[in-house]
């Protein structure tokens, strides 16, 4: 492997890393409009992980679930956004986010393929969750559309740094390496669903 195949890869890597744990999940003082719903998903590990392992496992399974889990995840996610600030009621939330790195995150460790259909299904199933958790969470103060579309973007680009973190599945040692990914997300969503993160 050059140094030019491993600088987008190790760049994604080094970009997820800095994310703060766990702030996701309360307001941030002065927060607002797009500048908020930008930050809110890059702040939180839990949410982190997960929008990773979107694009990670749509790497893994190759066209067209490269492109169709990203594009999934986001239009469902405002979906369950819209839901949130509405204040419909959806149980477990936060255990639903936990669940979406543990599961996503195993689709990868343990190589699985299952159909096109079931993996945008369980990819769209988790996103109601996050979406739900960025509805709630929308500032009073925010404008619903920049917050929202400032969300959009930032899981674009985290869905953007699975994917370029997935391409390294084109070398023998880079499959094993992000199926090891795949662990460490799976691990991390099952902390913070047991609580220990």
């Amino acid at each position: 492997m050059t140094r030019t195949t491993l600088a987008a890869p190790l760049c994604a890597l080094a970009l997820t890393a800095l994310a703060a744990p766990a702030l996701a999940h309360s307001e941030l003082a002065g927060d607002s409009g797009f500048v908020s719903g930008l930050l809110h998903p890059v702040l939180g590990l839990d949410h982190v992980v997960a929008m990773v392992a979107v694009g990670l496992w749509g790497a893994f399974l190759g066209a067209p679930a490269l492109w169709l889990l990203p594009v999934v995840f986001p239009l469902v996610m405002a979906m369950g956004g819209a839901l949130g600030v509405l204040g419909v009621p959806l149980p477990a939330v936060e255990a639903g986010i936990a669940a979406s790195a543990i599961v996503l995150g195993a689709m990868v460790a343990l190589a699985l393929r299952p159909p096109l259909w079931v993996a945008a299904a369980l990819v769209g199933a988790f996103a109601v969750f996050h979406g739900h958790a960025h509805g709630t969470e929308l500032p009073e103060a925010a404008g619903p559309i920049g917050y929202s579309l400032g969300f959009v973007i930032a899981t674009g680009a985290l869905h953007l740094a699975g994917i370029t973190l997935g391409m390294l599945t084109r070398w023998p040692g880079g499959r094993v390496a992000v199926r090891v990914g795949g662990g460490l997300v799976a691990a991390t969503g099952a902390a913070f669903l047991f609580g220990l993160a």
